[in-house]
């Protein structure tokens, strides 16, 4: 079956089901174009109302048959053979036309998918009949639908679907009512044809909506119109009459009967518009009228329709009895005012009003008077209808519509109960109030209409009453005075009436209440206030007083009051006081008020009226007082109320007292719910009424406030409920008391003292008992109350936060801790195994409970400690996470495993209000499950598995799902991705289930000892993986569930490997030889497509366009993983041309962030510029993910292929932008941000725009209670704004930085391609330049502006680390180099953004190491360039001195405050910060690039930077064992390197050296933490708390003998006494340095080893080169170097062995780090000597130290050393050791100069791996040539001083016999007889030798190279050779 077409369709992919959600407002994403197209294509369906599907045809089963099918959009669908059978066999089972039978199965196996397989074809085209069926009923109902919302559009020209609306009208809508025949197929199977009879009705009634909605307000009500829609209401008997009616016996179809009789009803009532007929200028008795379109212009209509309404009588019809009379009795008015009737409606007025034509008549009374009064009559049942209809009804009522599950589009729309309205405004202008028959029953439909209902749906008519219908006259008010009069004798009755005025709706406590209506409230609306505020006036001011006097009151001497007869008055009879009264309420009847009888004269007991004003406030304040502490406790505790009923006739007992104090705390309730400012005003004017006795002689305590008393009503109500459980609940009166909302903080303090709510540890308290009694009864108002008040006790104390009040903190987080204890103990664990009569009830606990822990969690911080109420935080989350038991999970996991079969099985037995709390409960559910998991991310325990994580992954045994029905247990887990894909369950559930397996995923990849995996959890993972991929494939899906899944759907990719397979593949297995890739449905698939059409999302969805890049995002950043799915996407020309082109796009100019004014959309209040900063930042994010994927691409190409292989696609596309130096800056200049704030809230499932970052309804909500007056209104409002601009700024800045990093991530990726470019790097320098620019111009500070500072100066480094150095001096590359480094240097001096302050942690988001980094590259790029004579000019030298000299005024500023905040605390971002401040201070003070040190050095000098180093030094622990951790990572310890590399700069200038040395340079070199060590000789090159790396202490001390080299050689021998000071450093260290000196061909050797012998030689060279010309024999100069002599002496002779014999030298070596013992074993390999790159290695450094060591012995002063026996052995002197060392060297020199001056003895990388020095040939010639000279020289200088020293006398063992007077031969003239000959020539030889190999080494060395080997010969010549012959 072919499933897919390459072009698509509307007409197909949008369902009318999705059309009717777009028009109605529930799917965004839309806009009115797309919809004006959707609808433009089925007018002609829309207006074929009877058969919209047409009717079966030849013609169109031609086109199928063809093939090729062209619909009315163009797109031309292909049939395949196969789909033919199925397009005929849907066209014959429904009677439709064959093209829309092919565009009906198209649509359902795009939007619903395919039916399950079977191999029997017959049976499969059945099956799937069978199966769309459902969706076709569906189809037929929501084309119907569609047509709502286009006339309810048409009425108001500014929606953005009126003019397609006025297209689509029609009038074929009046044919609302037919009889339909079902099929003959049908008719043969019962339950079919039930199931089509009951569609049937459906259709009816839906039509009867359109029809209602027609007449509302685009069909005008003209004669024929209105005859015709009453006639067809008679002829049909209100649709009961139905061919089907026997198919329609059920529950489900009695009430589609009843459906439709009620809007036949209301459709009868709306079509003679009484309210236009109630204004008498609106009539006309005309035959040329001036609206000809109102049906009274017709008189003959007027007439056939009374004869109808005649006829009909009354009964189900009685409404439009009722509604006709009230027109009726208009008419004759305006009949009666008229002057001359026209003949044409003298006919009609005959019947209808005699008087009018035949004069005078005393029996006959007016035709519409007689029905009035007939209709009210109890028989007729008029009200009794009305009450009917408002309480019982899906008209009316949500609440039966959902229980019912009416096919009613718009249950309780406002409409509706509009016109009930219209009606019963007619009533009382018809019949006065006090003659209603049966007044009790019209105040309840008064009640039902204005009160019972949810406060969006009876708002309007509210207001409407009191603006509109209150002024209109005094019938329409009537009822108010009526019950006013008889206030307070009879208060109930006004107050019920003025509590369903107050526009508050229903509360809790009626049963007609919705499970969710308190959620749904948008808080407090105008017309909601302005309803408060008159109620509350009218009370506040009654004009009169009603009050039962006895008749004795009135005579006798002592008579009370007094009888009169006024004949000019109109009342006749009135009483009058004769004294002042007090009366209860607290105010004074005046002595001679004047008073009407109500009743009888001569009764017994008189009912008086006093025209008297006052607050029925205060006496319904009394009310409360006296019911709560006398005639219920029987006592007055402390207080004395007055003498309540008997002053006026009131008494309370049983039942109705009960009932009048729940209305009494209903109605304040009302007045002051969410209206602050209205509670204020009521409370203080409760609040002035003082209750006395009438004996005011006596002292008693002042009457308790309304607080006091709600919570005594309370507690004795509870005490009742335990104590007398026989005596009926009183729920209401309990759930009253709870849910007001407290004035002050006494609640509180009263809660806590009591134990009657929740109890305490030692008392149980009365609570309990009561929620014990209602488990035995099944019915829970109690507890539902009671969890009420915990859940509003949450509200109120997190809205009403006294942040400077820290008692009352405290004291409302104790109230609340027990409350959230009872609750749990009492309820949570246990309510699962209760006893329901009502099963909604235990959906409602439930989630009652889960919204308290829900809103706890809200309102908690992510650290805990800073929660308002932290205990109560802490104790919920331990109840739920840290601290979770398996009774506290189980209730969530009850509900999520069987909350799918418990769906079905309540929709299945049509419980649809019980199913619709279960819903809701799963949202509480399912939202309180992902908070909890979401805390548990981001708190300590983040890497352990919870209990919530276990439950949701283990299997629940009686759970199973009914789409699995041969398991008897499911994963939760399993369940929750079939919520997703559940579309019974609402909008809201789908949402949070896929959010929860998002969070879920996110844990379950954190927790380290968890091998848990959603994928090992699902029992068809291929299913589901289908299922998601289909929601986020559909392009009329929920948006919000798109961009849901799509999230989750990155997450799986990025978190579980098994999971992102399916995700990209569709399957485990490899795809069958069979079956293609593109058939099997794969997230990739969808993305590419969305892709290909990445320009329309651009503009119409950017937010789903982005969702679907960072996907893809996820994808690549994953591409090794799935190299081979992803290969022929990777290989797509077209798909990096749509990333390129993507990320290359022109965002436009960014948009303001300003909140000026707020719209609504969606129900939501936004800013204004909500969608425009939301759009830019979603096309921002999109084109910051494109990015990535080019650059994760580069990447993956990198790691998969050589350098030499081709560069990449994805590279090769986005070059071109690269190589233009103009596109590359507009795109980057995207990239650098400048006027947004910081968030440090990642964004993951956030969404941009005005509720970003910090939530506006929580604000709104907590400001709520401010609104106390118009200033403070006004200050709120801006604060909203003000966020709103915040959360809009953040979002532009989180996009901002993402963009940004966007560009970091694909130029660090580039580097390979661009940073040996010589082309690119003029154009990136001039990038760079045009950034800085930028950067410099910053005008603004402060910590939010820092941010992107650092992310602007973050970009330019990536692009200047792309352009890398260069030794150019083209003026391209020069020019813009330049530029950038005066525009660094702006930076740098930065008034507004220091970067000294961001040293100094002012600023959260620092950015000095990105600017340190940035002056590293300019000024050592700069230092190359200074170097070259003709590289720069004068100018350019001064722009760059200018930033050498601006970077070290800050960086010496910046090391004095590193080095002393170091000083105090251990801090790895300081010694991140310590490195680059040294590094930049490095570069700048080489003599170079900065040959004046005076500048620096003196504020060097000022800051004390050297002292404060050396102080730090001799302080810290320079090895790192007090931080083994640390030392353990980075392989050395924390400041010691860094100080050492500032000292050695210090050191390297001759000016600074000297002040380094004064500051104490060896002081703090010879007291330190390795001092002890040096001093024992015990610093080894290892240590055991490091293995496999080189001591610290040992590369510490190494570089102190450095730096101490260094600072002699630069100091030179003016260097006042250090090199004395310096001498006893190395006396201090003797044994150290002796330790490295006395090392011999029988030791070990290693690299580090080597430096150190290195080192020591240096410091000895140092000293003899920097000494004076003539030392003190006693000097500790000279001590120490005369010790040098022979250890030197003794060290050369191991050397040279050592360098004579490499293989065994190769055998000494020691390695230290794991890469150097992987180069000894490839050595081993090798015989030859010069591949065996460790031994060059070796040989070259041991030359080094041999030049050296002979070096330093060339500037000892004193007896030759040439003949000096070496280890007492007279043929080892230094002499032969120096000639077999010289002819070694010339061996070396020899070979190296017959090899390439080119060729690498160590190579690069082998040298970086092994930690080596790079070596090549001409290296090596240098040190050979160098240590052959440094032997020759000190040869032949040795030899000449040895003979031309002075002879001297040797007293010799072997002449002591002889005799003392011969003649004595010196020692000098034997040797030089003995000796010089041999020397001589030796000497001679191997300078003979030497000459031609040093003049071969030339070659390899260049030229400039002086051969000293002629100076020598002649030298030797001259001095030895001739003086010894």
């Amino acid at each position: 079956m072919s499933r897919s077409s390459s072009e698509r369709s509307n007409l197909i992919d949008v369902t009318y089901t999705q059309l009717h959600s777009i028009l109605g407002g529930h799917v965004e994403g839309t806009n009115p174009e797309q919809i004006g197209s959707y609808l433009s294509l089925r007018i002609s369906q829309l207006k074929a109302i009877t058969d919209p599907f047409g009717k079966p045809s030849e013609s169109s089963r031609k086109k199928v048959d063809s093939g090729s099918v062209t619909l009315t959009d163009g797109v031309v669908l292909r049939v395949e053979d196969a789909d033919k059978e199925f397009v005929f066999a849907i066209s014959e089972a429904f009677q439709i036309d064959e093209i829309y039978s092919l565009t009906l199965l198209r649509s359902f196996l795009y939007n619903e998918g395919l039916p399950s397989d079977n191999s029997d074809s017959r049976s499969l085209v059945q099956e799937l009949v069978e199966a769309i069926t459902p969706f076709y009923f569906l189809e037929r109902l929501s084309l119907l639908r569609t047509l709502v919302p286009l006339f309810r559009s048409k009425e108001n020209a500014s929606e953005p679907f009126h003019d397609v609306a006025l297209s689509t009208l029609f009038s074929a809508s009046m044919s609302a009512e037919r009889r339909k025949k079902l099929p003959e197929r049908v008719i043969r199977d019962p339950k079919k044809a039930s199931r089509w009879a009951k569609q049937n009705g459906k259709e009816q009634l839906v039509i009867l909506e359109v029809l209602f909605w027609t007449l509302w307000g685009s069909v005008a009500c003209d004669g024929p119109t209105v005859e015709k829609v009453l006639r067809t209401a008679y002829n049909f008997n209100l649709g009961m009459n139905q061919e089907n009616a026997t198919l329609l016996l059920d529950d489900e179809g009695t009430q589609l009967q009843r459906d439709k009789a009620t809007i036949w009803i209301i459709i009868t009532v709306e079509v003679l518009e009484l309210e236009t007929i109630a204004d008498s200028s609106s009539l006309e008795f005309s035959n040329n009228p001036q609206r000809p379109d109102f049906y009274i212009s017709s008189p003959e209509c007027l007439k056939r329709i009374h004869e109808l309404i005649i006829a009909g009588g009354m009964g189900q019809f009685s409404c439009t009895y009722m509604a006709w009379a009230f027109v009726l009795s208009r008419l004759c008015a305006k009949a009666a005012e008229t002057k001359e009737v026209p003949d044409s409606y003298r006919r009609f007025f005959e019947i209808v009003l005699p008087q009018l034509t035949r004069g005078y008549s005393k029996d006959r009374e007016a035709v519409h008077v007689v029905m009035s009064r007939v209709c009210l009559e109890s028989k007729a049942g008029l009200l009794d209808l009305m009450a009917t209809l408002l309480t019982d009804s899906p008209l009316f009522v949500t609440s039966v519509a959902w229980k019912t599950g009416s096919t009613i589009t718009d249950p309780n729309a406002i409409a509706f109960r509009s016109v009930l309205k219209g009606l019963l405004m007619s009533i009382v202008e018809l019949i006065p109030v006090e003659a209603i028959p049966e007044f009790d029953l019209f105040v309840e439909v008064w009640v039902a209409l204005f009160g019972r209902s949810e406060s969006q749906s009876i708002a309007g008519i509210c207001s409407q009453y009191w603006q509109v219908d209150w002024q209109a006259g005094l019938g329409r008010r009537a009822i108010l005075d009526v019950s006013r009069t008889r206030f307070p004798i009879q208060c109930g009755l006004l107050i019920r009436l003025l509590r369903s005025i107050t526009a508050s709706g229903f509360l809790d406590t009626d049963p007609l209440s919705t499970a969710d209506h308190t959620a749904d409230t948008d808080g407090l609306t105008e017309e909601r206030e302005l309803c408060a505020r008159h109620v509350f006036y009218f009370l506040d001011k009654l004009p009169s007083y009603s009050q039962v006097i006895p008749a004795s009151a009135c005579t006798g001497a002592h008579a009370f009051y007094e009888r009169q007869i006024e004949s000019s008055s109109t009342t006749g009879v009135t009483y009058t006081n004769l004294r002042p009264i007090s009366l209860p309420g607290g105010s004074i009847l005046p002595a001679g008020s004047k008073g009407r009888l109500l009743n009888g004269d001569g009764s017994d007991f008189l009912i008086v009226v006093w025209q008297h004003e006052h607050s029925g406030w205060k006496l319904l304040l009394e009310v409360l007082t006296e019911y709560a502490f006398t005639l219920r406790s029987g006592s007055n505790r402390g207080f004395k109320s007055s003498a309540f009923g008997k002053d006026i006739g009131f008494e309370m007992d049983g039942e109705t007292d009960e009932s009048l104090v729940t209305s009494i705390l209903d109605l304040i309730r009302s007045v002051i719910q969410d209206n602050p400012v209205q509670g204020e005003r009521l409370m203080r004017s409760l609040e002035t009424l003082d209750v006395e006795p009438a004996d005011t002689s006596s002292t008693l305590p002042s009457a308790p406030d309304l607080v006091q008393l709600t919570t005594s009503i309370l507690e004795e109500a509870l005490t009742r409920y335990n104590t007398h459980s026989k005596v009926y609940p009183a729920s209401r009166l309990i759930t009253s008391a709870i849910t007001i909302p407290s004035y002050s903080i006494r609640v509180w303090i009263y809660i806590r003292s009591t134990t009657a709510l929740f109890g305490s540890d030692k008392h149980p308290g009365f609570t309990s008992a009561a929620l014990a009694a209602e488990r035995v009864t099944g019915h829970y108002t109690m507890t539902l109350a009671l969890l009420k008040l915990v859940e509003q006790l949450c509200e109120e104390a997190s809205l009403l936060l006294v942040s400077e009040d820290v008692q009352v903190r405290k004291l409302k987080d104790e109230v609340l801790l027990r409350a959230a204890r009872f609750v749990h103990t009492e309820v949570w664990l246990e309510h699962l195994g209760w006893k329901y009569a009502q099963l909604g009830d235990r959906f409602e606990i439930g989630k009652r409970i889960s919204s308290f822990y829900l809103k706890v969690l809200q309102y908690t911080p992510p650290v805990v400690a800073e929660s308002p109420f932290s205990k109560l935080s802490n104790t919920i989350l331990d109840l739920l996470l840290f601290k979770a038991s398996v009774l506290a999970i189980n209730p969530l996991m009850s509900c999520i495993s069987s909350g799918t079969q418990m769906l079905q099985s309540l929709y299945g037995s049509r419980r649809f209000g019980d199913a619709r709390r279960l819903i809701f409960l799963l949202e509480s559910h399912l939202h309180l499950i992902r908070l909890v998991l979401q805390r548990k991310c981001i708190s300590e325990l983040a890497h352990q598995p919870c209990l919530l994580e276990q439950a949701l992954c283990a299997q629940i045994t009686g759970g199973a799902a009914s789409h699995d029905p041969y398991r008897s247990k499911v994963n939760p887990i399993d369940a929750l991705a079939f919520y997703v894909k559940e579309r019974d369950a609402g909008q809201i559930v789908p949402h949070e289930a896929i959010s929860v397996l998002s969070i879920l995923c996110s844990s379950l990849s954190m927790t380290r000892t968890s091998t848990s995996t959603l994928v090992g959890h699902l029992s068809d993972p291929e299913g589901v993986v289908a299922s998601f991929v289909r929601v986020v494939q559909h392009p009329y899906e929920d948006l919000s569930l798109r961009y849901a899944t799509w999230h989750f759907i990155a997450i799986a990719m990025d978190k579980e490997p098994a999971l992102a397979r399916l995700f990209v593949s569709g399957q485990f297995r490899a795809f069958p030889a069979t079956v293609e890739a593109s058939d099997i449905a794969n997230a990739v698939e969808v993305a590419r497509d969305a892709l290909t059409n990445w320009e329309q999302l651009w503009e119409s969805n950017p937010q789903l366009l982005a969702c679907v890049l960072r996907f893809l995002m996820v994808v690549w950043r994953h591409g090794l993983e799935h190299v081979s799915v992803l290969e022929n996407v990777r290989q797509d020309t077209d798909v990096w041309r749509q990333f390129t082109s993507l990320a290359c796009s022109e965002l436009g100019p960014i948009p303001d962030f300003e909140t000026e004014s707020y719209t609504f959309v969606d129900g939501k209040k936004r800013s204004n510029m909500h969608e425009a900063v939301a759009e830019h930042c979603y096309r921002m994010d999109a084109k910051s993910c494109a990015l990535h994927v080019v650059g994760l691409d580069i990447g993956i190409h990198r790691q998969t292929h050589q350098p030499t292989d081709p560069k990449p696609l994805s590279y090769r596309t986005m070059e071109p932008r690269f190589r233009s130096l103009d596109e590359l800056t507009d795109l980057i200049s995207e990239a650098t941000p400048s006027s947004y704030l910081e968030t440090q809230i990642p964004v993951e499932e956030r969404e941009f725009g005005d509720d970003f970052s910090f939530s506006t309804a929580l604000l709104r909500s907590r400001l709520r209670g401010r609104r106390v007056d118009d200033i403070m209104v006004q200050r709120i409002d801006a604060v909203e704004r003000q966020l709103s601009s915040i959360n809009l700024n953040l979002s532009l800045t989180q996009a901002q930085i993402g963009f940004v990093g966007a560009w970091r991530f694909i130029l660090h990726q580039v580097i390979p391609y661009l940073s040996i470019d010589t082309v690119q790097r003029p154009i990136l320098l001039s990038l760079g330049a045009t950034v800085s620019f930028d950067i410099m111009k910053e005008n603004r500070s402060g910590d939010m502006v820092s941010t992107i500072h650092s992310t602007r100066i973050a970009l330019l480094v990536s692009i200047l680390e792309l352009a890398w150095f260069s030794n150019s001096e083209q003026t391209t590359e020069v020019q813009p180099f330049i530029e950038l480094v005066d525009n660094i240097r702006a930076i740098v001096l930065n008034e507004h953004q220091p970067p000294l302050k961001s040293i100094q942690g002012s600023f959260s988001i620092p950015f000095h190491r990105p600017l340190l980094q940035l002056l590293y590259f300019c000024v050592k790029n700069a230092r190359s360039l200074t170097r070259r004579p003709k590289a720069l000019n004068a100018e350019q030298r001064l722009k760059v001195s200018a930033l050498v000299d601006a970077t070290l005024g800050f960086v010496v500023d910046a090391l004095r405050l590193t080095f002393m905040t170091a000083r105090v605390k251990a801090d790895i971002d300081l010694d991140k910060d310590m490195e680059l401040l040294v590094a930049v201070f490095e570069q700048c003070t080489r003599l170079d690039i900065n040959p004046s040190s005076s500048v620096w050095l003196a504020r060097a000098q000022e800051m004390d930077i050297m002292k404060a180093s050396l102080d730090l030094y001799a302080h810290i622990d320079l090895v790192g064992i007090s931080d083994l951790p640390f030392l353990s990572s980075t392989k050395r310890p924390l400041y010691a390197p860094h100080l050492l590399t500032f000292h050695m700069a210090l050191a390297s200038v001759p000016s600074a050296a000297e002040r380094l040395a004064s500051e104490g340079l060896l002081s703090a070199y010879c007291s330190n933490s390795v001092s002890k060590a040096a001093i024992a000789g015990l610093i080894d090159e290892v240590i055991p708390e490091l293995p496999g790396q080189r001591s610290p202490a040992h590369y510490v001390y190494c570089s102190m003998l450095s730096i101490v080299s260094a600072t002699i050689m630069a100091m030179g021998r003016n260097n006042r006494y250090f090199d004395a000071e310096a001498s006893g450093f190395v006396q201090l260290y003797g044994d150290q340095v002796a330790r490295a000196l006395s090392w011999t061909i029988g030791d070990s050797i290693t690299l580090p080893l080597l430096e150190e012998m290195d080192q020591v030689v240096n410091v000895f060279n140092a000293l003899a080169r920097n000494a004076p010309p003539a030392l003190d024999t006693q000097s500790v100069v000279e001590n120490v170097l005369r010790v040098f002599s022979p250890l030197a002496l003794r060290l050369l002779q191991q050397l040279n062995y050592a360098i004579a014999h490499p293989n065994h030298l190769a055998s000494l070596f020691e390695p230290v780090t794991d890469d150097e013992r992987t180069l000894v074993e490839k050595d081993a390999s090798t015989a030859d000597i010069w591949k065996r790159p460790l031994i060059a290695h070796l040989l070259h450094r041991l030359f080094q130290l041999s030049s050296n060591i002979i070096f330093t012995l060339t500037f000892l002063v004193g007896e030759s050393t040439l003949v000096v026996p070496v280890s007492g052995l007279r043929r080892t002197s230094l002499y032969w050791t120096l000639l077999e060392l010289a002819n070694g060297t010339l061996d070396m020199l020899r070979n190296l100069t017959s090899m390439p001056s080119g060729q690498s003895l160590v190579r690069a990388e082998v040298a970086s791996s092994g930690r080596l020095s790079e070596l090549n040939v001409q290296r090596g010639v240098r040190t050979a040539r160098r240590n052959l000279e440094e032997i020759l020289v000190y040869m032949v200088t040795q030899l000449a001083m040895w003979l031309s020293k002075p002879e001297f006398e040797v007293q010799s063992a072997e002449t002591d016999g002889e005799d003392q007077n011969m003649p004595r031969m010196s020692l000098g003239a034997r040797l030089r007889r003995g000796m010089a000959g041999e020397m001589a020539v030796d000497v001679q030889t191997l300078l003979n030798k030497a000459k031609p190999v040093i003049a071969k080494s030339d070659t390899t060395l260049g030229r400039g190279q002086v051969d000293i080997s002629g100076i020598l010969s002649t030298f030797l010549q001259n001095h030895i050779v001739l003086p010894s012959s």
